[in-house]
């Protein structure tokens, strides 16, 4: 069975290049080729791939947001990003999103073909330097938390919303485990950001981890 593969990315020149070098593979079918998150929700709309290959820096709708769209709509798709990015937060919003995997683009071919394999195998492939950042954003949360250990006065409903928001799941995907609404899911996630003073859900949940609310 080969690998139905997609690729997303905005420069046409580098997307032929990819789409050709994997098309050599007998292993990798390419379905399609889009040219930034949109035109590739749109895609899948006529052919659902096994493997996404997902740029980060696009128009009309970036990778990251791409990702967590294409994650709820089509959670059984891998999502491996491909990038020249290799920044800790971009690492972060990406798994985060729903990434399984982060390669980098200046990879040989038959890395990217072997991460194809790995994802479709349930494993998260890795730029080697990717994994190394990654074992360090790891390593950075494991600072010493005072004996009193803040919880910011969040509720158990707080607190479990939190722990989802932490392993990725969006708004519709927590009201659907939970039984509430959407409304309701991001009235609570308002009144965290509040009572941890954050304005996003990245910084919410390094707080929680930094703190040992979530793991």
């Amino acid at each position: 069975m080969k690998i139905k593969t997609a690729l997303v990315e905005d420069n046409p020149h580098l997307a032929l290049s990819i789409s050709e070098k994997l098309s050599s593979f007998e292993e990798v079918e390419v379905l399609f080729v889009a040219g930034n998150g949109q035109e590739a929700i749109r895609k899948l709309s006529v052919q659902v791939p096994d493997v996404i290959l997902m740029d980060i820096s696009m128009p009309v709708m970036d990778g990251l947001e791409a990702t967590g769209r294409i994650h709820h709509l089509f959670p059984s798709v891998k999502i491996v990003m491909l990038t020249v990015f290799d920044e800790p937060e971009k690492i972060f919003k990406a798994i985060l999103a729903g990434a399984t995997g982060y390669l980098l683009k200046d990879e040989k071919p038959g890395k990217i073909l072997s991460a194809l394999e790995e994802a479709m195998e349930g494993g998260a492939p890795m730029s080697v330097s990717i994994a190394a950042k990654s074992l360090e954003l790891i390593r950075g949360t494991n600072k010493v938390i005072p004996p009193d250990k803040n919880d910011f006065n969040l509720t158990k409903r707080e607190l479990e919303i939190l722990h989802r928001i932490s392993i990725g799941e969006n708004y519709q995907q927590i009201a659907d485990r939970l039984f509430i609404s959407p409304r309701t899911v991001r009235k609570h996630i308002e009144n965290i950001y509040l009572k941890m003073q954050v304005h996003n859900k990245v910084d919410a949940v390094r707080l929680a981890i930094e703190h040992k609310i979530v793991y």
